[in-house]
Order: C-alpha cells, then sequence, then structure tokens
C-alpha cells in the first residue's frame, strides 16, 4: 500500500511539474511585449535593440534547443531541466533591475534557458514517463503554456499597477519558473539511478548526422518550422497591421490577446485527437488560419475580430506538431533528439518568417507582400503534415542509415 501511494504521489508530482514547466515557458517572451513602451523609456532602448528583445526569443530557441540533448548527456535530462527551470526563475527576478539595455539583454538570455531547454525535453520526458497518455500529458503542458502566455500578456500591466512599476511587473513571473524547478527537483535522483533501460533514457544522446538522413524527421521539422512562422509573425506583426488599418492600439491589442487566449481551449483539446484523426485535425485548423488571412487581406477592419479568432483556433496546430515528435519516436531518447533537431531548425525558420514579413512591408510600403509569406507558409504547414504524421519512425530510418 505504501509503495503504490508514493508512486501515486510521484506520479501526481510530475503532473504539477509538467503543468508549472508549461505555464512558465513563455511569461518571459509575452510579459515584455506587454510593457515594451515603457521598456524602452525605462532603459533608454533604441528600437534596434527592442527589435533585437523581441526576436531573443526564437534566437535563444534555437541555439539552446540545439545544445539541449548533449548537455542532458552530461547532466541527465531531469538535473537539465531543474537547473535551467532555475536559471530562469534568477533570470526573471534580475533583469527588471538591468540598469541598462545590455544587461537587459544579457539577462534576458538566462530568463529564456528554461523555456528553451523545456521545449526540447518535455516531448521526451512525456514518452518517457507517460509512454501511454502522450495526447494528455502534452494536452496539459500546451494548455499551460497558453495560459502562461496570456497571463504574461494580459496581467503583467495590472502587476505593475500594484505598485513598483513595470519592473515589479516584470518580477512576478519569476514565480512560476521557482515552483516548476521544485516540483521537477524530486525527479533528479532519477538521472543518478534510472529504473528504465540505458537506451530510453532522454539523456543518451543519438547522433544529430542520423537525423539528417531521415525524411520524418525532416518532414516534422519543415512541420514543426512552418507552423512557427505563421505564430511568430502573428505574435509580432498582427497589432501593427491592425493599427496601421485604423484599429486603435487597445483595440488592437485585445485583438491579439484574443489569438493568444483561444490557444488555451484548443492546447487542451487537439493533442488529444487519435493519431489516425490528425490529418482531419490539421486540414481544420489549417483551414481556420486560411480563411483568417483572407479575411484580414479582404476586410482587415470589419471582420478584425473573427479573424484574430480564425487565427487563434489555427494555432492549435502547435500542440499537434509537438505530439508528432513523440508519436513519430519509438523511445525517450529519440523522442528528445527529434525535439532538438525539429525545434532547433523550426525555431532558426521561425525566426526567418517575422524578418522577411517586416522587410517586404519595409520595401513595398503595402500589407499584400507581406501576407503573402502567411499564404506560404500555410501552404507548406498543409503539405509538409501529411509526411509529419505517416506512421514511421526516426529511430528505424536512423538505424537503415547505420547500416
Amino acid at each position: 500500500m505504501d509503495g503504490a501511494r508514493q508512486h501515486s504521489r510521484a506520479r501526481a508530482l510530475l503532473i504539477a511539474g509538467l503543468a508549472l514547466a508549461g505555464l512558465s515557458m513563455r511569461t518571459a517572451v509575452t510579459s515584455v511585449g506587454a510593457v515594451l513602451d515603457e521598456l524602452q523609456q525605462g532603459l533608454h532602448v533604441s528600437g534596434t535593440v527592442a527589435g533585437l528583445i523581441t526576436t531573443l526569443p526564437v534566437i535563444c530557441f534555437a541555439v539552446i534547443g540545439v545544445a539541449t540533448t548533449r548537455l542532458g548527456v552530461a547532466v541527465g535530462a531531469h538535473r537539465l531541466l531543474v537547473v535551467s527551470l532555475a536559471i530562469t526563475a534568477l533570470g526573471l527576478a534580475l533583469r527588471p533591475w538591468a540598469g541598462g539595455a545590455a544587461l537587459f539583454v544579457v539577462l534576458s538570455v538566462l530568463a529564456l534557458a528554461g523555456a528553451a531547454v523545456s521545449n526540447v525535453l518535455l516531448p521526451g520526458l512525456v514518452k518517457l514517463h507517460f509512454p501511454d497518455r502522450l495526447g494528455a500529458m502534452t494536452a496539459l503542458y500546451t494548455t499551460a503554456l497558453a495560459i502562461g502566455a496570456t497571463g504574461g500578456a494580459g496581467l503583467t500591466v495590472p502587476l505593475d499597477e500594484l505598485g513598483g512599476g513595470w519592473r515589479a511587473g516584470l518580477a512576478w513571473w519569476t514565480l512560476p519558473a521557482l515552483l516548476a524547478a521544485a516540483a521537477w527537483l524530486p525527479t533528479v535522483r532519477r538521472d543518478a539511478a534510472p529504473a528504465v533501460p540505458a537506451h530510453t533514457r532522454p539523456g543518451r544522446h543519438l547522433p544529430m548526422g542520423a537525423l539528417l538522413r531521415s525524411r520524418t524527421a525532416w518532414a516534422v521539422t519543415l512541420f514543426f518550422g512552418t507552423q512557427s512562422i505563421q505564430a511568430y509573425i502573428a505574435f509580432g506583426w498582427f497589432s501593427h497591421f491592425l493599427i496601421d488599418h485604423g484599429v486603435t492600439r487597445n483595440a488592437a491589442g485585445g485583438m491579439v490577446a484574443l489569438l493568444t487566449a483561444l490557444g488555451i481551449p484548443v492546447s487542451l483539446a487537439a493533442p488529444r485527437v487519435r493519431p489516425e484523426r490528425q490529418r482531419a485535425l490539421i486540414v481544420a485548423l489549417c483551414g481556420c488560419s486560411a480563411a483568417a488571412y483572407v479575411g484580414l487581406a479582404l476586410a482587415p477592419v470589419g471582420g478584425a475580430w473573427a479573424w484574430m479568432a480564425l487565427a487563434g483556433i489555427g494555432q492549435g496546430v502547435f500542440p499537434v506538431a509537438l505530439v508528432v515528435i513523440g508519436l513519430r519516436s519509438r523511445t525517450a531518447a529519440s523522442a528528445a533528439a527529434l525535439s532538438a533537431f525539429a525545434q532547433g531548425i523550426g525555431y532558426s525558420i521561425a525566426g526567418l518568417g517575422p524578418l522577411l514579413f517586416g522587410a517586404l512591408f519595409a520595401v513595398t510600403g503595402s500589407w499584400g507582400p507581406p501576407l503573402a509569406v502567411l499564404f506560404a507558409a500555410l501552404a507548406a504547414n498543409l503539405l509538409t503534415a501529411w509526411p509529419a504524421t505517416a506512421h514511421r519512425f526516426v529511430d528505424d530510418e536512423m538505424a537503415a542509415s547505420q547500416r
């Protein structure tokens, strides 16, 4: 009975850890956007540096993500997650009090470390601890992620109005990261004395060269990357697009907040869809995005709330892409390797999307060519969904390439 009770408590703590890690994964990103104007004034930040600060998350997700599996080998996946969440808490606590832009950027890298590592490790850890509940557990942490992202965008200003200004508003987001690190702390002993075979552990390093020769790995990567392009264009440019068409600043902020908030119910439902129905779901979600983009092109003001709602529903492709990483892997080790590969390259691709979108607008002075980037990314996302969701495993393709 005691053993069963301990197992139940350990499992409950893991579930709480997943939720808290998800909650802390985007607060460092969206909280800055909420107070960017005050931050620029307080730190005397130029528009160029402000652009770097808003692009920094994608850069960190790509660079740190690629290094995560090797770091996991050195220190263990559970230890790495706890350490990265603790570093995130430190960065979140210190960066609001930075005296200048350079130190704020450095501390922001620390604040983003936990998110970058969690991005990569959580699919493998879900595969390890909940192999029979991939959809439900992925839904848990992606829903928490959406809640955290929405909270960072919507609660930072009310929090700074409680006292302390924008600096205090940003500092409040230290708490979820600290709680997540504490929840995962009891799992670190699993790295020292794992209860599973070595070949299944997420800390085991699998060569990236083998993944380079896996068509499934590339399909999953492109599926993830083309979805991310659309998401980061939406987060970075939709408010500006709407304001440029005559929507008030407050209304535009509310519309983008709606887009983000709809990620909560969508993230709860989408990962639970059975694998054999994933393609139909992806088509439906991409259809919502297509309708949103057409609406933005033809009636950007009259139907703006509806377009933002449809775009928010379309963002449900993101949690589906995370489930696909686990489904295309036979073990936790290969899931961790595929996660690092797909997200490292995928976020690099995603970072180019907003830059291209903005460059086309600057060069042409028109929103038509930038919107074409969204349509192209959406078409590529739909096309790559088919090979990414095919019933194949990267483990088998890696083994075949090494014969």
